[in-house]
């Protein structure tokens, strides 16, 4: 799997995009994921969170069975669930970035991460901060840390 790519988040719909192919990545090829891609992103209204935190049970429905997506129940409603969650959060700090600051350092951004947001583990966690450009700790150290094997492209 080639590096990631680091953005500068502009809006929360940044953040949810990440945090969305960090769901997606966690049990599958990066690359099915990354054929995917552009019709999860229409199929989730580009990410926009309150059109996505408002996807209705019968949406949820039609999108198990859309082939636009990848057709996960679980992971679909954790989408939906996850963009609840962020814009709380965003409501309670200000921002989004401000909420992910909040927690002094790495370890405990990622242990509050999983802990809040929906099939979101270790490597997501620290994909979704990386991506996102927050402070992380080498990667390869950070593999080692856990007993994980670097994937390098």
């Amino acid at each position: 799997m080639p590096a990631p790519e680091q953005i500068q988040p502009q809006k929360l719909a940044d953040y949810l995009e990440v945090m969305t192919k960090a769901v997606f990545q966690s049990g599958m090829t990066w690359r099915v994921v990354e054929n995917k891609w552009p019709g999860i992103r229409q199929a989730f209204h580009n990410f926009e969170p309150m059109a996505v935190a408002t996807i209705s049970g019968a949406e949820l429905k039609a999108l198990a069975g859309d082939t636009r997506v990848i057709r996960n129940r679980r992971k679909l409603g954790a989408i939906v669930e996850n963009a609840q969650e962020m814009v709380q959060l965003e409501e309670k700090h200000g921002t989004f970035g401000r909420y992910l600051r909040s927690h002094g350092g790495f370890d405990a951004c990622a242990a509050d991460l999983k802990k809040r947001f929906r099939f979101l583990g270790d490597t997501g966690a620290y994909y979704f901060l990386y991506v996102v450009g927050e402070e992380v700790p080498e990667y390869d150290a950070w593999c080692a840390s856990r007993g994980i094997t670097p994937m390098h492209g």
